[in-house]
């Protein structure tokens, strides 16, 4: 049997169908996408780590018509392998690091309760919430000026519908424009940080980039393959990096957020849990991600033959890791489809593992235990108001609103 990725059935609760294809084997070839699925914990984490599958980026044809999306893909870490991943993601882990993350977490609270408080006494989640704290919260770590903030996810959302299954041409033009709009935003950004640096991510960025601003060639990045002491990142990369930790760093946490507590209060018994227990915030928090993970797919290409399960991937192939489907793999977790907000251990794929691991996981995890404590604290008595409405996509799974009741204040 075959899983349509684009049934409205499958999308509305995928899990069932990804049961069936890690029942199937740990990897499955997958006809309509033309790649084979690893559905199971073990396959999928190794997918994931193996350094002979990796991402090579390949530029969208025609050239002329994609080069706004394929400037933007093929400048950031997330699409390149050892040396140049290498190079890029130390630059970036370098300044981000430089943010001291954990040192924000006061402060995302205090952004989280400030939203709970103002949201009123029936609020959608995502709009009043998760998706406000989340733009604030990385906006504030690049430096992104207030002003500016309201433009981020319109643009984040159109250039991630790319990475589904199906794709319309109408969203793909609006991919297109977001591109372009944004690298326009972020370069005029970067030149303005240049002129007056700030104590912010962006300025830490400039700190990192080639004094000339322009692309180099792959001479000039790498000399006999070895990475040069002392490397920049080039203008394109600035943009490209920038981007990619907006993109991932309020994508991912609004819809971790929002499923999240949807799962939650599906659960009443572990809700009641929570609220008795504050301790268990940061479980439950790890449990919302490997429960119903806002990231569902993480695609590979073989650069030679590789075997993963008895299953020989040939060069040039490309294999999924299908992390809710690992994430619920009863060989790893007992009562796979149960949500429990004290499981321990909880070894989730939701981040990711090896070279491509999440370089923001410590920020989400402050996001989402932030809003989480802030519910708790200022909407005491949450629940739905109405039926949480899907989003209709795979990949990036996610709901379009949730409305709640708060229940009262606190």
């Amino acid at each position: 049997m075959t899983v349509d990725f684009t049934e409205p059935g499958f999308l509305q609760d995928p899990y069932p169908g990804l049961a069936l294809l890690r029942r199937q084997g740990p990897v499955t070839w997958h006809e309509p996408t033309g790649r084979w699925l690893a559905a199971d914990h073990a396959t999928a984490g190794a997918v994931l780590r193996d350094r002979r599958l990796g991402r090579f980026w390949q530029d969208r044809e025609p050239a002329g018509v994609w080069e706004p999306f394929n400037r933007l893909h093929r400048n950031q870490m997330m699409e390149n392998e050892p040396p140049v991943h290498t190079r890029l993601r130390s630059l970036v882990a370098k300044a981000f690091a430089r943010g001291h993350v954990e040192r924000l977490r006061p402060a995302v609270a205090a952004e989280a309760a400030a939203l709970v408080r103002a949201a009123g006494p029936r609020f959608d989640l995502l709009t009043a919430v998760a998706g406000p704290l989340a733009v604030t919260v990385i906006a504030e770590l690049l430096g992104v000026p207030v002003a500016d903030r309201h433009r981020l996810r319109p643009w984040s959302a159109a250039i991630v519908r790319m990475y589904e299954v199906s794709r319309t041409p109408e969203q793909e033009a609006a991919a297109l424009d977001a591109c372009r709009e944004f690298a326009a935003y972020l370069a005029d950004l970067a030149a303005r940080r240049r002129a007056d640096p700030r104590d912010d991510l962006i300025s830490h960025l400039v700190a990192q980039e080639g004094t000339d601003g322009q692309e180099r060639t792959d001479g000039q990045e790498r000399a006999g393959g070895q990475e040069r002491a002392g490397d920049r990142l080039s203008g394109d990369e600035l943009v490209a990096s920038a981007i990619l930790l907006l993109n991932a760093g309020h994508e991912a946490s609004v819809n971790a957020l929002g499923g999240g507590v949807v799962a939650l209060l599906r659960h009443p018994e572990q809700l009641a849990r929570l609220r008795a227990d504050r301790s268990l915030i940061p479980t439950a928090a790890e449990e919302m991600i490997r429960y119903d993970p806002p990231l569902h797919l993480f695609v590979r290409t073989a650069a030679a033959p590789v075997e993963l399960a008895g299953v020989t991937i040939p060069a040039g192939g490309q294999v999924a890791a299908l992390l809710g489907a690992a994430n619920r793999d009863p060989a790893v977790f007992a009562d796979p489809d149960t949500f429990d907000v004290g499981r321990d251990p909880n070894p989730h794929l939701g981040f990711g593992a090896g070279l491509h691991f999440c370089l923001g996981a410590p920020l989400a995890r402050i996001e989402l235990q932030a809003g989480l404590t802030a519910l708790l604290d200022h909407a005491p008595g949450f629940e739905l108001a109405a039926g949480p409405v899907h989003r209709p996509t795979f990949v990036l799974r996610a709901y379009t609103a949730v409305h709640l009741t708060s229940g009262g204040a606190a």
